[in-house]
């Protein structure tokens, strides 16, 4: 990246009166999940070009930070394959129309998505499926190359999809391999899993993982034993992370439901036919509690006032159940149109403003990415310009680190204002910020009005930096685990 940067605030395109009515919180997450199986996101077809493949990934990032969003959930491991080069997985199908086959002409994808990424000053989180191996033994690519190939006695069959037998040590082992790999290789903000870990029940048919439990099931119930793999998997990665690259969050997108009230008084006042703990075996509470892992992303996809899973009711019980890790929220904008609670414009904002009302809760996913590009409802509208108008940082972790950066220097010149850091953490660049006459100079009562995406200096057109109604802007340097620098006077 440049050292220097020549910013033009005429970007800064906000009608300031109305935005001060607006405020909106300095840190949420405001992410986007963006699904490459069966193309559903990216690329949208298998055989598209190299240059089609870039260019539809910059178009998609900049719709995504138009509508306000500060990260992107990308799926880079959907079925034991790789949008990456890798020495354990083959190049994924949905990428190239083969699994096994690289680009061509090459590159990494993964590198140039990441990049792109961080150049908008989005966090990068690599989703990755843990147990899914062939998303359809009957039609999909697999490559010589493949672990089904390789190790075919790690796999069981279960309905028209092959996964990875999570009672085997040695499929925590190679799944671990590929985290480390990743963690050692990119510049990744976290790792993120959703909510496939055993899979949904197929009426009628058994896992058949029976040989596997009466080898390694030590005396537990098979439910209970098939929680502790799901345990165990957990908890290598969070040490792989912690001991790889302790800046990077590992985050989980459970089901909604971890257990209805009738079968657990823990659980919420719901009736999901499945749930996490019972037909998922992903205890996601034990998960919280333990530390093992760093926020959790309940996939909310029913509307307010929903008979069987209100949306109300599952925010206010994932908020009672957070165990002081971060909460964002999973919106089903996919339904929009599906039915009349869902051709309501008013579900997602209403949705993100009871969010707002738990201190508990920093944020918000939406699935999925090619939603955005219909507008359904006008939704990209209500968020660019009212929900999400003003920027906003990912909300830091102080368990992973709280070291706040140094404040920039600035030196101003009759129109220009050169702001330089000369701290020793890694930044993530500098924000503006504005902060009402009277109050007490503090990121609590300030408004982020932009965020600056540099290294290390920047150059300002004083000119271009408008008044905000009498009150007073000022500079702040940002990390990249997102701690900011106490504020200093810009103009």
């Amino acid at each position: 990246m440049k050292n220097r940067f020549l910013i033009l605030l005429i970007a800064i395109v906000f009608n300031f009166h109305i935005v001060f009515a607006q405020s909106s919180p300095n840190y949420e997450f405001r992410g986007v999940w963006i699904a490459t199986v069966e193309n559903i996101d990216w690329p949208s077809k298998r055989n598209l070009t190299v240059a089609d493949q870039k260019a539809s990934f910059i178009r998609l990032l900049d719709l995504h930070q138009s509508n306000g969003m500060n990260a992107i959930v990308m799926q880079i491991r959907p079925a034991g394959d790789a949008f990456y080069p890798s020495q354990y997985e083959p190049w994924s199908e949905y990428l190239t129309g083969k699994q096994g086959l690289p680009p061509n002409p090459y590159y990494d994808p993964l590198e140039f998505m990441i990049s792109e990424t961080h150049k908008r000053g989005m966090e990068f989180h690599a989703w990755l499926n843990p147990y899914r191996a062939v998303f359809n033994v009957f039609k999909s690519s697999v490559a010589p190359s493949h672990v089904t190939k390789i190790h075919p006695d790690w796999f069981v069959v279960y309905g028209d999809k092959k996964y990875f037998n999570p009672g085997l040590p040695e499929v925590r082992q190679h799944t671990v391999r590929v985290v480390k790999d990743l963690l050692n290789r990119y510049d990744l903000d976290a790792i993120h899993m959703d909510d496939y870990f055993y899979p949904y029940r197929i009426p009628g048919k058994e896992f058949p993982d029976q040989k596997t439990f009466e080898k390694f099931g030590n005396g537990l119930s098979k439910d209970s034993w098939r929680r502790s793999n799901c345990d165990s998997i957990i908890v290598d990665i969070h040490r792989a992370i912690r001991s790889t690259n302790p800046r990077v969050k590992f985050g989980i997108s459970p089901f909604g439901v971890w257990r209805n009230k009738s079968q657990d008084p823990m659980g919420s006042e719901t009736k999901a036919g499945q749930t996490n703990y019972d037909d998922l075996y992903a205890d996601i509470l034990l998960w919280l509690s333990k530390g093992w892992i760093d926020y959790v992303t309940p996939q909310l996809y029913w509307e307010r006032g929903h008979k069987l899973a209100d949306y109300d009711v599952l925010l206010k019980w994932w908020n009672e159940h957070g165990y002081g890790k971060h909460i964002y929220i999973g919106h089903g904008i996919y339904r929009g149109g599906s039915n009349e609670a869902w051709k309501d414009k008013n579900q997602i904002p209403e949705q993100i403003m009871e969010l707002r009302k738990y201190p508990t809760t920093q944020g918000s996913v939406y699935f999925s990415s090619k939603t955005f590009e219909k507008n359904l409802n006008g939704w990209n509208d209500s968020l660019r310009n009212n929900y999400y108008h003003h920027p906003a940082l990912v909300p830091p972790m102080p368990w992973l680190n709280n070291d706040a950066p140094d404040q920039p220097a600035i030196s101003q010149s009759a129109n220009n204002a050169t702001i330089v850091y000369n701290g020793h953490l890694k930044i993530r660049g500098f924000g503006i910020f504005s902060v009402p006459s009277g109050k007490e100079v503090k990121f609590i009562n300030s408004q982020l009005l932009q965020l600056i995406v540099t290294d290390k200096e920047a150059t300002i057109d004083l000119n271009k930096v408008p008044d905000v109604n009498g009150s007073k802007l000022y500079i702040a340097t940002i990390d990249v685990n997102n701690n900011v620098s106490a504020l200093k006077a810009l103009k």
